[in-house]
């Protein structure tokens, strides 16, 4: 099964996974949301198709009862990009080597959906005064558990069953779904989808599991999945650096993704200190004249 060449779509599935990952390699980005597995692991959410422009992927998709699309790669023909906009409500995930190629008046920041970036060596070693409420909270988690009643170890089939009970305990304590689902297909497919990991234990107790995997930029680790019984204390900040620690000295910077405008969780993730961010953009409403 190959991605069927524009105006021809394709829902998204994983016999189209090589062919995917090899025009995202391709483009070499650093972002998250373009990875296959994002694209994949929320096909149903956001009922994604593709269609292949030239050498790009175009990926179409619905929210809030807007239709939307999105570009992976270089920009088509300005014929094809205007009947996309009259196509559909918005453009959606313009990258800012997109944006510096359009008229500026065309699009505008997208905040909520701006990616998190860190330093790797600032999430690993938590340094100075503004990491210090950091480093707290691991050390509280580390004095309760000494190093013997610790273990991390990789995610594979014999820690699959540990990190899917992690996935449920963080379920019941929400009391909502929120991206449950998808977390749990990430699980079921964590090699299928080429997905690095590792499951955290408190005196055998499987208390936390992280997830995710290099983009294609070479240079950053998206961290797609993290989820933990916070009734251990300091249990996210004992994962967020352990997991840094672990990651190859050759990856730059963590991408944590988006707030997606949640105000509690913008601020949570303010507090690393991110040392910048991939900005997206979206079309205005004006564009669709253009």
């Amino acid at each position: 099964m190959r991605v069927p060449v524009y105006p021809n779509f394709i829902p998204v599935s994983l016999k189209l996974q090589q062919q995917i990952q090899d025009i995202i390699l391709n483009s070499k980005t650093g972002i998250s949301s373009f990875a296959f597995a994002n694209i994949y692991l929320f096909r149903n959410k956001y009922n994604f198709k593709v269609s292949l422009l030239e050498n790009s992927l175009l990926v179409t998709g619905a929210k809030d009862g807007k239709t939307f699309f999105s570009i992976l790669g270089t920009l088509p023909q300005k014929a094809i990009l205007t009947e996309l906009l009259k196509q559909y409500d918005y453009w959606k995930g313009i990258s800012e080597e997109q944006a510096m190629l359009i008229p500026s008046e065309m699009c505008s920041e997208d905040r909520d959906n701006f990616e998190y970036l860190y330093l790797r060596t600032d999430l690993a070693e938590l340094p100075g005064k503004d990491f210090q409420k950091k480093r707290n909270l691991v050390n509280a988690f580390v004095k309760t558990y000494k190093l013997e009643e610790r273990k991390i170890l990789p995610i594979g089939k014999e820690t699959l069953k540990d990190a899917m009970q992690i996935l449920d305990e963080w379920k019941q304590g929400k009391g909502e779904h929120a991206d449950y689902d998808s977390a749990k297909e990430a699980i079921e497919l964590h090699e299928t989808l080429g997905f690095n990991g590792m499951v955290f234990y408190a005196k055998d107790i499987p208390v936390g599991y992280c997830q995710g995997e290099t983009l294609a930029d070479g240079k950053s680790f998206a961290v797609h999945f993290e989820k933990a019984d916070d009734r251990y204390k300091g249990v996210y900040q004992y994962i967020n650096q352990e997991f840094a620690k672990i990651i190859p000295p050759s990856i730059h910077y963590i991408n944590r993704e988006q707030d997606l405008g949640d105000t509690g969780l913008r601020q949570a993730k303010m507090t690393y200190r991110p040392i910048g961010f991939v900005k997206l953009f979206s079309s205005n409403a004006s564009a669709k004249a253009g």
